[in-house]
């Protein structure tokens, strides 16, 4: 659920922040004192489109930021989280955005960057904006069978599980075959490619540790004379006529002619004469290198030209030989499956066909589930709405035959609905009442609030154009949701507002010649007068105020017999 909201600079607020609870949590205020503005800012928070028309007059950006909290361990914000690189500490989850006046903004999630895209998705999960025109998951027609799946989610996971695995080899397998069924031309042209890169890169013969061994080749050849120089200079230093090693020996003799009179020399005349060996076997092998050196000129030709082999290979190939040899191995193996398209043709779409035979037992299980579960949710949500008085209403779930496999199976989805005696049934987005639409989205919001996996829901004014026991139905209606999800409700009408279990007030004051916004939890008396202005206007008078704490009271027994 939504804990904790912080806005600054943005359109008339200043600087604001307010705590949340769980239970349905309803602003009001008068009109234009920023309560729309709020709903603007969480929807900006969970992705919705950002302007820069919406930073505070003298501001160089607009801040956001919400922390949520998580407190199923299998809610699928977790999956979101972890395909998205994020993860969520004891079930804390904080959006972060920035609206910069260039009009660019800056997303962040738990503290790290991501894309626009990435906040929408995660804000999605989190939060459910319903306002009376906005176009939400339950009024897009391609989400109704997600919908009726969460319904009927234990008669179809395991199903649903064997299908996904299967549609998704399936789809692989399909893309694989229209790849091989390119036109001859085509795949003419990629088997001459192939073969030419093949034959290529087997006359260059690349080894893996050969350029190595090449480069050091070259270091040595450029630098020969040198090498040559300084080892005849090491090998006369240490072999050369009354030089290191004739010093040493002399040494060694001496000490050797000592030890046996004084073993106090002992340790040292193994050392010299140690080191007299090590030095004679060093001039040994520096004279064996001096004797086998000699400057190839065409030695170096040979290696300039490998070396030059190489590169040009890397260029074409890949930037290392680990790369171009991967690559032959890729090309070699799709060189093989284009000569022998034709029999690979006929194995996969076999295999194709036999795939799509499984799919269509799995497709019709889960189209008789849901067919029977779709009557069910029928009657749930026709009783929903006969307690928001709409007696009349006909609810439909709508089946048509998909003529290919997606996703889903084979079920197009969508929800109907009749609202009047003698009306031919319309599709949810088509429904014009106001007040008809509110009710409906209401009912279905109950049905669908504990399974969707929402953890808040915002009804900005969805309340619009009802009053009476209707006024009432919604009311209690919105106060069931809240059983199971977190509301935020923006409200005119009384009978909301005493359902709450918390009651925030929204103000426009004037500072400094400045506009500034405030927000403040109210209770007792202050909640009583502000319902009492909400059903009489601006007058409060003492029998408003009776009502008033009337409708309060009317509400706390409401709420005792719902919970």
């Amino acid at each position: 659920m939504l804990r904790e909201l912080s806005i600054r600079n943005f359109a008339i607020i200043d600087d604001l922040t307010v705590s949340f609870s769980d239970g349905l949590t309803v602003l009001t205020g008068e009109t234009g004192a920023g309560k729309s503005i709020i709903i603007d800012a969480v929807h900006l928070l969970a992705g919705g489109r950002g302007s820069q028309e919406f930073i505070r007059h003298g501001a160089r950006k607009a801040e956001l930021g919400g922390l949520f909290q998580i407190t199923s361990e299998s809610h699928p914000i977790y999956a979101k989280l972890e395909e998205a690189g994020l993860e969520a500490e004891e079930g804390t989850i904080i959006l972060r955005r920035d609206l910069n006046d260039n009009g660019k903004s800056v997303c962040r999630i738990n503290g790290k960057l991501v894309p626009l895209s990435v906040l929408r998705d995660i804000g999605g999960s989190l939060i459910d904006i319903h306002g009376q025109h906005e176009n939400q998951e339950l009024m897009d027609e391609k989400q109704h069978v997600h919908l009726l799946d969460y319904f009927a989610y234990d008669e179809l996971k395991s199903i649903q599980e064997r299908y996904s695995e299967l549609y998704h080899s399936y789809r692989e397998l399909k893309r694989e075959v229209q790849a091989l069924n390119l036109d001859e031309q085509r795949t003419a042209q990629r088997i001459d490619l192939y073969q030419f890169q093949i034959n290529e890169l087997e006359e260059a013969g690349l080894q893996l540790d050969e350029e190595e061994r090449l480069l050091e080749e070259r270091r040595r050849l450029m630098n020969f004379h040198k090498i040559f120089e300084r080892a005849n200079v090491a090998y006369e230093a240490i072999s050369g006529e009354s030089k290191g090693l004739d010093y040493i020996g002399n040494a060694m003799n001496a000490l050797e002619d000592i030890v046996d009179l004084d073993m106090n020399f002992k340790e040292t005349s193994e050392a010299v004469a140690s080191s007299f060996y090590a030095l004679q076997d060093a001039a040994y092998q520096i004279k064996h290198v001096l004797d086998d050196l000699e400057f190839d000129p065409e030695r170096m030709n040979e290696v300039e030209q490998r070396l030059a082999q190489y590169q040009a290979m890397k260029r074409k190939y890949g930037t290392t030989v680990e790369e171009i040899l991967a690559y032959q191995a890729k090309i070699e193996e799709e060189l093989m499956q284009l000569i022998n398209r034709d029999e690979t043709i006929q194995q996969s779409e076999k295999q194709l066909r036999e795939m799509e035979e499984q799919l269509t037992i799995l497709a019709e299980e889960l189209s008789s589930i849901r067919k029977e579960n779709a009557q069910k949710l029928s009657d749930a949500i026709m009783n929903e709405l006969r307690v928001l008085h709409m007696e009349k209403a006909q609810f439909i779930v709508k089946f048509e035959t998909l003529e290919q496999f997606d996703a889903n199976g084979k079920d197009d989805v969508a929800f109907y609905i009749s609202t009047n005696v003698g009306e031919p049934p319309k599709s949810l987005p088509k429904i014009a009442s106001g007040g008809e639409l509110s009710r409906i989205m209401l009912a279905l919001k109950t049905i669908f609030s504990s399974s969707t996996g929402i953890t808040s829901i915002i009804f900005d004014e969805v309340d619009t154009g009802v009053s009476g026991r209707v006024a009432q139905a919604i009311a209690e209606k919105i106060s069931d949701i809240s059983v199971n999800s977190q509301v935020l409700c923006i409200s005119h009408l009384p009978q909301v507002a005493a359902m709450a279990d918390h009651h925030y007030y929204i103000k426009k004051q004037v500072e400094d010649d400045r506009t500034f916004t405030t927000i403040t939890e109210i209770e007792g008396n202050e909640r009583i007068e502000e319902l009492s202005r909400m059903m009489s206007g601006a007058e409060i008078t003492d029998l408003t105020l009776q009502h008033a704490s009337e409708l309060i009271e009317m509400a706390r027994q409401r709420k005792m017999e719902i919970q």
